[in-house]
């Protein structure tokens, strides 16, 4: 399954609590598409956030988090682990 990491530009700040939130709200939808979210980083004062993704493409990753909460990545970049 490819992964990705997914990149959320929100233009003001945000917070651990609200991103948790949100995450929560992406691993209950996220069987439906065949999708696994599986961690996430935050910068609160820049209001970035990153989502490490396993799913069968962009699109399905994205739906997850359309259908759990409305805030869509800006961008998408396909990544390989390294060690």
């Amino acid at each position: 399954m490819p992964l990705y990491m997914d990149v959320h530009n929100l233009g003001e700040s945000v917070t651990l609590d609200a991103v948790a939130q949100a995450h929560a709200a992406d691993l209950q939808h996220q069987a439906e598409h065949d999708v696994q979210y599986l961690r996430y980083w935050v910068d609160e004062s820049q209001g970035k956030i990153f989502c490490l993704v396993e799913a069968p493409d962009p699109e399905a990753a994205n739906i997850v988090h359309r259908e759990a909460h409305g805030l869509v990545a800006d961008e998408i970049h396909e990544v390989r682990e390294g060690a």
